[in-house]
């Protein structure tokens, strides 16, 4: 006995699902994606771009700005000489004595008047006041940085320190309020938090003319590049009537 034949489905068996969206679309796999299966333009597909390998994706902060320290050669020349006197006569003095000399006189009196001489004697105290001060003295020296007449200049690069005298600052910024219409004469005093300005105009209204100085000097005092911009203050008056 033979078997019959099994009858042909009524329906193609489901495509596989990986193969599903491609015999949809009825596109060729190979296309571009985003591309229209009748070759037409489709929708664009975003990408995001490849990075620059070049570029640091963390900048480093910029370094912190700090002002000019003085080297203070006077005050350490005029204190090193002091010392080394001093110490060299005192030096001297000790060794005469040692080789059966006799001291010198001042070192005599000295040595009298700090035995019989009380504490709230005159003398005494003027010369522990006097020692204070320049105590103190040196001690404001050694921690204050001083060349006060430098600004600090904005860091573009940390290997690289600038500056800017004042005088050249106030020089540059009473430029820039001389060709502000109006102005007659200007004074310019740059410190380090304000900058004061004082402007004679001999004709227009002063507040057109301070509100015209003001925009002028701001965008001086930023041009500047300072580490830390001062503050502006401008005033404007009329000249004196002559008599």
């Amino acid at each position: 006995m033979t078997t019959p034949p099994e009858p042909p489905p009524d329906h193609e068996p489901a495509p596989a699902p990986g193969d599903e969206p491609t015999r949809a679309r009825g596109g060729d796999p190979d296309a571009p994606p985003g591309s229209h299966p009748d070759g037409g333009p489709g929708v664009p597909v975003l990408t995001d771009p490849d990075p620059d390998p070049g570029a640091d994706p963390d900048p480093a902060p910029a370094p912190r700005v700090r002002r000019f320290w003085a080297v203070r050669r006077i005050p350490a020349a005029v204190l090193a000489a002091l010392v080394l006197g001093g110490a060299g006569l005192l030096l001297y003095d000790v060794a005469a004595v040692r080789a059966d000399r006799t001291a010198m006189a001042w070192r005599r009196e000295l040595a009298d008047g700090l035995a019989t001489r009380p504490l709230d004697d005159t003398w005494v105290v003027v010369g522990a006041a006097v020692a204070v001060a320049l105590g103190l003295w040196l001690l404001i020296l050694a921690a204050t940085p001083g060349l006060r007449a430098v600004l600090p200049m904005r860091r573009e690069h940390a290997d690289v320190r600038a500056g800017l005298d004042r005088e050249a600052a106030a020089l540059a910024l009473r430029d820039r309020a001389m060709e502000v219409s109006g102005v007659q004469s200007v004074r310019v005093r740059v410190g380090r938090a304000k900058v004061a300005v004082k402007a004679v105009s001999h004709f227009r209204a002063l507040d057109e003319v301070r509100a015209d100085v003001e925009t002028v000097l701001a965008a001086g005092v930023d041009e500047l590049a300072l580490a830390h911009p001062p503050a502006l203050t401008v005033r404007v008056a009329r000249p004196p009537r002559k008599a």
